[in-house]
């Protein structure tokens, strides 16, 4: 694999993007992290997902309504991932530095590990984003084609089918697989994990533990094997879809652009970093508050990539100066105007790259 580097010598586009960003804050007077609309968000979500739980153990519906509310607490989960964690892990739900931890904390509860989620997501996908053989979040996987430089088997005809039921395995795998890979290798992608102290090894392992005894123990217990089965590949299933579409919409779609760092020993990028994140970003449905109350802000992927240490509820004023921007310095700004739009790219671009 190459060592990846991005001309920065002319930073004219991000340094002006940089500063109308800081006057806006300054202007207004306001910080970049959270605020009372976030912090709503956490009040709402994480005890309607512990609302939810508790009813399925000790107030257990009848199939159908089991089944839907697995459902929605599939969804409620990811939601939280989306707010509540993406912000606090970033350092950008609060100032204070121990609320950022605690908070970043739901990461555990949902199963995976927030210190390896911070290095894969922080660290290497938002500076290496869809440059494959650096961001893990293309890495190589058999049965999934992301982009040209990989691969193309036979399978692959038919991904744009198929990959749907694979995003439903995303979650269910992260937390039983592959953060074990990268926490027993030591490494991510070709990155390697130097940083493990006793206290990062000590939450690792007990987060499991007690994921374990909440979402299958307990349960098991209340509701008998075959019924937990069941609800915790539905709640996973849908958590995964979730989790998964929303990040291919960011990332794999038709407008977005993919880098080959494989081959050879030094990959430079000739463009500036800020530049290289609008090529492989994309934005969707900005103009929908649903969506973007849902989904953290992570339908403006593009703010989030270019300024990951403020809070998405101030994405939608932050679009005006990028958009502003991008004019301004002839910037290709990648973006779908709904949801479905985006999901119909994704589709468009899957199909593509397996037949190509």
């Amino acid at each position: 694999m190459s060592k990846v580097s991005f001309n920065n010598k002319n930073k004219d586009f991000y340094n002006s993007l940089k500063q109308g960003v800081d006057e806006y804050f300054q202007n207004q007077k306001i910080k970049s992290t959270g605020n009372y609309k976030l912090y709503l968000k956490t009040f709402i979500l994480i005890p309607f997902a512990l609302a939810i739980y508790l009813i399925l153990l000790f107030f257990t519906p009848s199939t159908i309504p089991a089944l839907l509310l697995c459902s929605i607490l599939g969804f409620v989960i990811a939601c939280i991932g989306f707010n509540v964690m993406h912000d606090a892990c970033h350092g950008s739900y609060s100032t204070k530095k121990w609320v950022n931890n605690t908070l970043g904390l739901t990461m555990n509860a949902m199963g995976c590990n927030a210190f390896i989620w911070k290095i894969k997501h922080n660290i290497i996908h938002h500076t290496y984003t869809n440059v494959d053989g650096m961001d893990d979040d293309i890495a190589k996987f058999p049965i999934i084609r992301l982009c040209e430089s990989q691969e193309l088997l036979k399978m692959h005809k038919y991904q744009y089918i198929y990959a749907w039921f694979a995003y439903c395995l995303a979650t269910i795998s992260w937390v039983f697989l592959t953060d074990f890979q990268k926490y027993f290798n030591k490494k991510i992608m070709s990155t390697e994990i130097n940083t493990f102290t006793p206290k990062e090894h000590f939450i690792f392992w007990m987060s499991k533990i007690l994921y374990v005894f909440f979402y299958m123990a307990i349960p098991i217990y209340m509701v008998g094997w075959a019924n937990f089965t069941v609800g915790f590949l539905v709640m996973h299933a849908v958590m995964g879809v979730t989790i998964g579409i929303v990040f291919q919409l960011a990332h794999a779609v038709e407008n977005t652009q993919f880098v080959d760092a494989t081959e050879g020993e030094h990959l430079l990028i000739d463009t500036e970093w800020a530049i290289h994140q609008l090529a492989t970003t994309s934005n969707f449905a900005t103009k929908s508050k649903t969506v973007s109350w849902f989904l953290g802000g992570l339908n403006f992927q593009v703010e989030h990539h270019l300024f990951p240490k403020v809070s998405h509820v101030h994405y939608p004023a932050i679009n005006k100066i990028l958009v502003e921007n991008c004019k301004k310095f002839g910037v290709q700004y990648n973006y779908y105007s709904t949801m479905t739009e985006a999901v119909f790219s994704h589709f468009r671009y899957m199909k593509d790259l397996g037949r190509a």
